[in-house]
C-alpha cells in the first residue's frame, strides 16, 4: 500500500499554494488523497504543455479520493455546456476551459482586455501577462471541468459560453475573462465484479479491444498477477503519468487492478480526468479475484 507520510509538504503549483488553487472552486471538497499529492509532486512534469494541460489540480483533485460502492456504476460524470457548445441542456458534457482574473476594481485594465480580444488577441497570451490567477503560468489554461467543481457564477458562464467566445463573469475573486475552447462526452467509471471480468478475459478478442493497467508495486506483482496486464506501479506514477495518453488509448476501455480496488479506484478516477473514456475498476482487486474465481493465484 502507498503510504506517504504526514505531515507532507505539498509545493506549489505554478507559484502558489495548492490550497490557493483548491480555493477557487466549490469548497464542500478539498481533501487530497496520498495519490493526488504524489502526482502534485511531480505537477512540474506533468504539464510541459498548457494545451495538453488535462490533470485536475483544483477541486477536481479531490475526484480522486472515492468511496467503494456495492453497485456496479459507481460514477458516471456527464455534464453539460448548457446553452452553449453543443446546445445540449442536458449533463452530458465537459469542457475544455481557459481564463485570466483581474481585480473586482481594475474596470480599466478588464475593459482593455475584453477590447483586445474582440480584436483577435490571444486569451492565453493575455493571461501570462496580466492574470492574477495561479493558471497564467500555463496560459490561464483549467484544463477539462465538469459541473459541480467551480464556483457557481463561474460554472455558469462556462457552461453557457459558445466554442471559442471569450465571455467575462464576475466571483468573489474578481473579474475573470473565459474561453471554453472544446467539449467532450461523458466519461464512464464503472467497478467490474471479479467474476464478471472473469468472464471476459475468456473472450479471445477482449485483450485486443480493452487495455489492463495494474498500479501494483514490482515486488507484488512477482507474488500474485493475472495475464495481460501492463504494470504501472503507482510510485512511479512520475514516470508513466506524463506518458498515459500516449502509450493507452483513451477511446478504448480501461481495466485498472491493485491489491484490494483502492489504489486502482484512485488511479481509474485520474484516468477520467486524462480523457479516457470509459474505465473499470476491478473491485476487490486481485486479493477478490483470487478468492472468487481463481484460487490457483497467491493471497498475500
Amino acid at each position: 500500500m502507498l503510504r506517504i507520510s504526514s505531515p507532507l509538504h505539498v509545493p506549489s503549483i505554478c507559484g502558489a499554494p495548492v490550497n490557493f488553487i483548491l480555493s477557487f472552486w466549490n469548497p464542500s471538497s478539498r481533501k487530497v488523497s496520498n495519490f493526488t499529492r504524489l502526482a502534485l509532486l511531480h505537477s512540474t512534469t506533468l504539464f510541459p504543455n498548457s494545451r495538453n494541460f488535462q490533470f485536475p489540480i483544483f477541486k477536481r483533485v479531490s475526484t480522486m479520493m472515492g468511496r467503494t460502492h456495492s453497485c456496479s456504476k459507481v460514477v458516471t460524470a456527464s455534464y453539460s455546456a448548457g446553452s452553449g457548445p453543443g446546445g445540449s441542456s442536458g449533463g452530458d458534457r465537459e469542457i475544455l476551459v481557459q481564463h485570466l482574473l483581474v481585480k473586482e476594481d481594475d474596470q480599466k485594465l478588464l475593459l482593455d482586455l475584453q477590447k483586445r480580444t474582440a480584436e483577435g488577441e490571444d486569451l492565453s497570451d493575455l493571461a501570462v501577462e496580466y492574470s492574477m490567477c495561479p493558471s497564467k503560468e500555463d496560459g490561464g489554461m483549467l484544463g477539462w471541468v465538469r459541473k459541480g467543481q467551480m464556483v457557481p457564477e463561474f460554472e455558469e458562464a462556462a457552461f453557457g459560453a459558445p466554442l471559442n467566445k471569450v465571455v467575462k463573469c464576475k466571483t468573489k475573486f474578481g473579474w475573470h475573462l473565459l474561453q471554453v475552447l472544446s467539449e467532450r462526452e461523458e466519461s464512464v467509471l464503472e467497478h467490474i465484479q471479479p467474476n464478471e471480468f472473469h468472464v471476459r478475459l475468456q473472450d479471445p478478442s477482449f485483450l485486443e479491444e480493452a487495455q489492463l493497467i495494474d498500479v501494483r508495486e514490482p515486488e507484488e506483482v512477482a507474488q500474485a498477477s493475472v495475464p495481460g496486464f501492463q504494470v504501472l506501479p503507482l510510485r512511479q506514477f512520475g514516470v508513466w503519468g506524463p506518458e498515459i495518453s500516449t502509450k493507452f488509448d483513451p477511446q478504448k476501455d480501461t481495466y485498472v487492478l491493485c491489491h484490494h480496488g483502492m489504489r486502482s479506484l484512485q488511479v481509474a478516477k485520474w484516468l477520467q480526468t486524462q480523457g479516457f473514456r470509459k474505465v473499470f475498476n476491478v473491485a476487490g482487486g486481485i486479493h477478490e479475484y483470487a478468492v472468487k474465481v481463481d484460487p490457483s493465484i497467491p493471497t498475500y
